[in-house]
């Protein structure tokens, strides 16, 4: 079915806006820069002496993380661009940009217990980061199932717009939950003294950690875009399912 479909090339297709050249660059960039980072990763990256193998999960567990932030915030200055402008394109931008987070927080949730149950012995465990993480997810999972209910996409917009600007609240408590509560999670992103459990990085592991950053950061502008374009043709098609 999927041949038959490109061969006949449906009509949906020809109203597709031409691929901007800037997209197609980025998203061969990914794809090098995926291979690129699994091979740093698993071959030139060495096993932490204490944590084993388990711990290249972290360069997948934070870099996700992080991806699924930046697009929260990219999607609050969505809601914040459509609500000074009226434009509907500044939905667009917000609603791709916080589904393609919400993905990323999944993943770094499910990561993260993949990479607690060696460490802790437990999948999970009521700490502030994990707690607040696990909010930040609902919350934004919350933004979709409130769109559904909206009938036009006017109303859609304009209340998905407000929802986004204030649950990007949520960004900020989880980051800085590890340093205004006690936890067992690590600090990443510090100082020397408030690592606290965090394990040594060598030169080689912050050089994939920095490398894995990079890679999600691309990756979720690249997921972004294409999902922004997807909005766009689904307005041309029906406008009021936008």
């Amino acid at each position: 079915m999927l041949l038959v479909c490109c061969f006949l090339k449906p009509s949906w297709r020809n109203n597709m806006p031409k691929k901007p050249d800037l997209l197609i660059i980025l998203d061969i960039l990914a794809l090098i820069l995926i291979l690129t980072a699994l091979v740093v990763i698993f071959v030139f990256t060495p096993i932490e002496a204490i944590m084993g193998s388990v711990q290249k999960v972290f360069y997948f567990h934070v870099s996700s993380a992080w991806a699924g932030m930046v697009c929260f915030i990219l999607g609050a200055v969505g809601g914040t661009g459509y609500l000074l402008t009226r434009r509907i394109r500044w939905d667009w931008l917000s609603s791709a940009a916080i589904e393609v987070g919400l993905i990323f927080s999944i993943i770094a949730i499910l990561s993260g217990m993949i990479w607690a149950r060696p460490i802790w012995n437990t999948w999970w465990v009521w700490d502030p980061r994990l707690t607040t993480t696990a909010i930040m997810t609902l919350i934004y999972g919350a933004y979709f199932i409130l769109r559904t209910g909206l009938n036009t996409s006017e109303a859609r917009a304009r209340l998905g717009a407000v929802y986004a600007i204030l649950a990007v609240l949520t960004v900020p408590l989880t980051f800085f939950s590890i340093r205004l509560f006690r936890t067992i999670h690590p600090v990443v992103i510090a100082t020397g003294s408030e690592t606290g459990s965090a394990f040594s990085m060598s030169p080689r592991m912050l050089t994939a950690l920095l490398l894995s950053l990079l890679t999600f950061t691309i990756l979720l502008t690249v997921l972004v875009w294409h999902r922004y374009r997807l909005a766009q043709l689904q307005s041309e098609i029906n406008p009021e399912a936008a």
